[in-house]
């Protein structure tokens, strides 16, 4: 994967900006916070936002948009005057991020037998007792020790099916984006 200097890095919710701050902060990404659009992690859903609150800009160089998010057939269309610009690479944390909570509790076998397939929050709350685990400083606190959450990053990695991703579509997990 090539990354532009330029980078945007979209995360949809809270839990997935603390993941992604904890490895900015300690340099574990191939990426840095001074290479971000305005040094900061972004929270926009659509192409169409994005491209409203940021490409209207004037960019001389490429810029990659690195998007955190949880489905695998979540669409970013940008305008065809913009396509050219950016490079749209999905890093998936299927099926939600507290999977890394799950995995780093080692309950993953526990999480795939029981009633809460899905949405993994559920189970985080009621068997984990872990109420607040959507929540920026939750995850944060939860994870400020970054070995742990590296840890946690690779055991789900190996353990969930985000092996077979497709690359040549732009997904990733976030394994391939460490250092």
């Amino acid at each position: 994967m090539e990354l532009a200097n330029l980078i945007a890095c979209i995360c949809e919710g809270g839990a997935e900006r603390a993941i992604i701050d904890i490895l900015l902060d300690n340099r574990l990404l191939i990426f840095s916070r001074e290479q971000l659009l305005d040094e900061k992690i972004i929270r926009c859903r659509t192409g169409e936002e994005f491209e409203r609150r940021y490409l209207r800009k004037s960019f001389k160089d490429k810029i990659s948009v690195i998007r955190v998010l949880d489905p695998k057939k979540e669409n970013f269309k940008l305008g065809k005057a913009y396509q050219y610009m950016v490079d749209v690479i999905n890093i998936i944390t299927a099926p939600e991020i507290e999977m890394l909570i799950i995995c780093n509790e080692n309950k993953f076998n526990e999480f795939n037998r029981s009633q809460y397939k899905k949405p993994t929050s559920d189970f985080c709350k009621s068997c984990l007792k872990m109420a607040s685990v959507k929540k920026y400083e939750f995850v944060h606190n939860y994870f400020s020790d970054p070995n742990t959450l590296i840890s946690a990053i690779r055991k789900h990695h190996r353990l969930s099916n985000l092996k077979k991703l497709d690359c040549d579509r732009g997904q990733y997990t976030l394994l391939d984006i460490l250092k």
